[in-house]
């Protein structure tokens, strides 16, 4: 009797932390690392990593200096993979540490989701000022993400991460916060037996419309296609487009779409004067997932084609910043792909277009270097060693920083959708992070690419603890730190509206030699132009971070003053 007994008992459940369950999760979105600061209030999140970081699908959980550096961390590794960004904070001050970060994750678009903890369930809500409690934390998150939630029993916790990561890759995508009180990640409840995350399924634009759409673009004789981060995932349908004739211009967001070496596209050269007066030339302009930002407008005065037509998965698109002469709402390549079909072998493009795309460009970007007086020499330096050295295949990574605004913006070319990483949103102090985001993401899916990332010193000190967290880690990135001891861009500003009256701009910086010796940290100092090609070719030779510090007080200035976005003269 008991052996029978035996032969057929039911084999009790295995039993898991809902913090366990929250890793599994995430193990089944393809996430492969994700980045935070420890904390008692997340500890069953963490304690979870590291007890499955033996698994086949174990995710590599990367310990940050600070909340605000991981968040970038994680949007960064988000935006290279395609995959969902991952970001661990504690409750309180930790998660509001968070908050900029989120703010530029939501600009871009990011797909990420933000774990943070949460006192115990019996006492929140209560005004009872127990340790870590932020009051109405839940709708500071609400502000800064896309959507914000609390799992408030063990039950719901897979029902709310699944909705959370479909909502973050929902477009318009963007993170999403999920609080989880400490008392429920320690509870226990039986693993699932599906933890896979809900499909989102791309939307698909109406036959009808691609039919309108089409009728509108088949008289069009030198069309444009102006390309945005909603269309970094239609590199072929774009191509298709190029294939017909058609040129091409992408906002910051949308470099590499097509590669910016290719003879149909202006690059990110999308409001110089000669892209202006080609406009004038054309006959149609498609916008594709872009928001026609007002940076890349002239404030919205930048004139375009006087046919305008969108095609954006966020319906809320139509007629924002500038008017559709028609709107098409769907997914970028499945939406192109179709027009495509309906365009191919029925259109009689201007053969001139693609030459005339060309020497728009070039007088563009003469006019970009003829600003840079000595760091033209860095720009044209750095873009030699990674198209030679590298092939182009860079990461591309900037901060907010006057040489970004002067150059970075534009060059060097990049080939890969993906390639591009900035602080969209406008802060500063986000690029170190995001360059540590992006190494970790290359080489823990063998992306293969180096990673540069462009930083002023200024920013650079907001954030400067991840540059330990880049040596522990064996981040393979290459920092180039513009130091001028200041903040240029306002320092400029001043210049042009306040007088030169310079206020709260010169900055205390450290030596940064001693800093970087301090952490093991290679440095160079890069204090002469003539310098620029010996100092970069060593320092890209190193495996792991690596800082080039480009003393610009020794360079002396630009030949043109950028002093904040360029607006149009009436």
């Amino acid at each position: 009797m008991s052996q029978n007994h035996s032969e057929t008992a039911v084999k009790e459940p295995v039993q898991i932390t809902v913090g366990e369950l929250a890793v599994r999760f995430l193990e089944q979105c393809g996430t492969r690392a994700a980045f935070g600061v420890i904390s008692i209030h997340n500890m069953p999140i963490l304690d979870a990593f590291h007890t499955r970081r033996n698994a086949a699908t174990a995710i590599r959980f990367v310990s940050a200096r600070g909340e605000a550096g991981a968040c970038n961390m994680a949007d960064a590794y988000a935006r290279v993979t395609g995959l969902l960004g991952v970001c661990v904070t504690s409750t309180g001050t930790g998660a509001g540490n968070a908050a900029g970060a989120l703010v530029e994750a939501l600009t871009a678009g990011t797909p990420m989701l933000h774990l943070t903890g949460q006192i115990e369930a019996e006492y929140l809500d209560r005004d009872l000022g127990f340790i870590h409690e932020a009051p109405a934390q839940l709708a500071m998150l609400q502000a800064v993400s896309k959507a914000a939630f609390r799992i408030r029993n063990p039950e719901t916790a897979l029902a709310t991460l699944r909705e959370a990561a479909r909502l973050a890759f929902t477009p318009p995508c963007g993170p999403v916060s999920i609080e989880i009180p400490i008392d429920i990640q320690a509870s226990r409840l039986a693993l699932p037996a599906d933890l896979a995350p809900i499909a989102w399924t791309p939307v698909a634009a109406p036959a009808a419309a691609m039919e309108a759409l089409a009728g509108r673009l088949l008289q069009a004789k030198r069309p444009l296609l102006w390309l945005g981060g909603g269309a970094r995932g239609a590199r072929a349908a774009v191509e298709r487009f190029v294939a017909m004739g058609w040129g091409v211009v992408t906002s910051v967001q949308g470099r590499g779409i097509i590669a910016e070496d290719h003879p149909a596209t202006l690059g990110s050269f999308n409001l110089q004067k000669p892209a202006e007066d080609l406009y004038q030339t054309c006959d149609a302009m498609l916008v594709v997932g872009s928001r026609l930002r007002s940076n890349e407008t002239l404030h919205y005065k930048l004139k375009l084609p006087k046919a305008l037509y969108r095609i954006d998965a966020n319906p809320l698109a139509h007629n924002r910043g500038y008017a559709s002469d028609y709107f098409v709402h769907g997914d970028a390549q499945q939406t192109l792909h179709a027009l495509a079909d309906l365009l191919e072998g029925r259109m009689n493009v201007d053969k001139r277009l693609v030459a005339d795309v060309q020497r728009a460009k070039t007088a563009a970007s003469a006019h970009v270097d003829e600003g840079l007086g000595p760091y033209l020499t860095l720009k044209n330096e750095l873009s030699a060693l990674l198209k030679n050295d590298y092939q182009n295949q860079a990461w591309w990574v900037r901060d907010i920083t006057l040489s970004n605004s002067m150059w970075g913006n534009r060059a060097p070319v990049l080939d890969h959708p993906r390639a591009g990483v900035h602080a969209l949103g406008g802060g500063i102090g986000q690029g170190l992070a995001m360059g540590i985001g992006v190494a970790i993401a290359d080489t823990t899916h063998a992306l293969g690419r180096k990673t540069v990332a462009l930083v002023g010193d200024g920013g650079l000190m907001l954030n400067v603890g991840e540059l330990a967290c880049a040596v522990q880690e064996k981040a393979n990135v290459l920092l180039l730190v513009m130091n001028d001891s200041c903040y240029g861009v306002i320092k400029n500003i001043q210049d042009d509206i306040y007088g030169s009256r310079h206020c709260f701009v010169d900055l205390h910086t450290p030596d940064f030699a001693q800093f970087c010796a301090s952490l093991k940290l290679p440095h160079f100092r890069l204090a002469n132009p003539k310098h620029t090609r010996e100092v970069l070719t060593q320092a890209a030779q190193l495996s792991g971070p690596v800082m080039v510090e480009v003393d610009m007080k020794a360079w002396g200035p630009f030949a043109a003053k950028f002093a904040g976005p360029i607006l149009k003269k009436d």
